[in-house]
């Protein structure tokens, strides 16, 4: 790899600049060798400097780690990914009686379960938290029925993460390092904000309300995600560790110093498709067991992004070059940096570009959305789809539940059609914002849905 690492860092500090990201802490392994570069601050109120060893929250990175566990757990012979949920929690419960008694492994792993996804209710700090998340999912009706769809599904990880803790008898946090940081030598990763405040730890940083292209985030009002996230986003490493973990699954479940910590038919499994994605545009075509599968210019990626209270990290794996990228940032136009990143470092290490996301066509095109027009609904989500003025169809976002301390005004997406007949369109709020595509599809029983940030939302109304 000919990656000069005083290079590298230079221009992360341009690109973080550009895009106004803060902080931002950047590992690349090539060739055998891992460079690493970091830029900014940890916290723009505090000037902290952000350093290749500060610590970062990876976000959804996480469910990679909780489906790593999960797969452990399969090569022992103590779960299989297609029985019942209830065979091993047999308290389970959801709305639906027939999802409770058929919901399996293999569908939380995948997004496909259809219960409803972003539920973050916070069960307290006790090593029950799971326990007591579960219990609650009996409330939880429906996104989609049962295998019909791809939705991200945060709660199925919860979910898994409570079936690691039956399985292993020690709760998540603690499966997690015995089984797998500490074989793979994930020495700067952690689950709980008493051992981040050994290290330097990066803080979220969020818009500033009615904020131009050259306004710098300001810090968010709170660190972290409920405990009871835990499985599917509390997660907090060095993008070196990272890289790590990454390594270990080219490996095919072999660390560096050769323990053993997953099987490769396991580790292989994890990249096999299993489900296609509505929206092909934002992260992937097709979902594996955890791991989400792009195709770049023809060629397999494995991978995952992860966000929490303005923290965005990502993770990309080239199999075919045994390469890793991971990006992990604290606010900002983070996706636009990754972009930028990625086409900076991939050419030169892979051959390869990240592609560009769908843009408008030169020339309009014309759409009836008519018969689309309404409301759609799933937990803490109300997108309103409606003719704006001039006739353009337009999203109205309102997320009617979330984290508290972090409620967002109505987010108003204008849509601007690509490719109806694949039901493609852009949207973004601002000028100086990356477009975002925004699928319209219909399922085997006519009901139709929007698919917006790898989230299928029914049409009730």
């Amino acid at each position: 790899m000919t990656l000069d690492q005083a290079q590298l860092g230079r221009r992360l500090e341009e690109l973080a600049r550009e895009y106004r990201v803060p902080g931002a802490s950047l590992a690349v392994h090539a060739d055998g060798r891992t460079v690493h570069s970091a830029a900014g601050v940890l916290h723009r109120g505090t000037g902290v400097e952000a350093t290749t060893d500060s610590l970062f929250q990876v976000g959804s990175i996480t469910k990679t780690l909780t489906t790593t566990l999960v797969m452990q757990l399969v090569d022992e012979g103590l779960l299989d990914l297609d029985d019942p949920v209830v065979k091993v929690l047999p308290e389970f419960r959801v709305a639906d009686l027939d999802v409770t008694a058929s919901v399996t492994m293999r569908h939380l792993l995948t997004h496909t379960s259809g219960i409803q996804g972003d539920v973050f209710t916070d069960t307290g700090r006790g090593d029950d938290v799971l326990e007591r998340f579960t219990a609650r999912c009996a409330l939880l009706g429906q996104s989609h029925p049962i295998g019909a769809t791809q939705s991200y599904c945060n709660t199925g990880f919860a979910v898994a993460g409570r079936v690691v803790e039956v399985l292993t008898g020690k709760v998540w946090d603690t499966a997690l390092r015995e089984r797998l940081l500490t074989p793979v030598g994930l020495e700067h990763t952690f689950t709980l904000p008493e051992d981040v405040l050994r290290f330097r730890a990066a803080m979220g940083h969020l818009p500033v309300p009615e904020g131009g292209a050259g306004d710098w985030p300001r810090p968010a009002p709170r660190w972290g995600v409920p405990r009871s996230a835990g499985p599917a986003g509390a997660v907090v490493a060095t993008a070196g560790d990272l890289v790590a973990f990454a390594r270990m699954h080219l490996a095919d479940g072999l660390a560096a110093d050769g323990t053993r910590v997953l099987s490769a038919a396991s580790a292989q499994a994890m990249r096999e498709p299993q489900v296609a994605v509505p929206d092909r545009w934002t992260v992937a075509g097709h979902w594996g067991l955890g791991w989400f599968l792009p195709t770049w210019e023809g060629r397999s990626l494995y991978g995952h992004d992860g966000g929490t209270v303005g923290q965005s990290a990502f993770l990309r794996v080239l199999p075919d070059q045994e390469a890793v990228l991971v990006l992990l940032t604290n606010g900002g136009r983070t996706r636009e940096l990754f972009q930028a990143v990625a086409n900076e470092i991939l050419p030169e290490i892979a051959g390869l570009r990240m592609p560009e996301p769908p843009q408008p066509p030169a020339e309009p095109v014309a759409v009836d959305l008519a018969d689309w027009y309404g409301v759609y609904e799933r937990h803490g989500v109300r997108l309103d789809l409606a003719p704006r003025e001039d006739g353009t169809p337009e999203l109205t976002l309102n997320f009617t539940e979330g984290l508290p301390g972090l409620e967002e005004p109505p987010h108003r997406m204008p849509l601007t059609a690509v490719d109806p007949q694949a039901g493609l369109f852009v949207t973004r709020e601002q000028d100086f914002t990356a477009w975002t595509p925004v699928v319209l599809y219909t399922l085997g029983d006519g009901s139709r849905y929007v698919h917006l940030g790898a989230r299928a939302t029914p049409k009730t109304g």
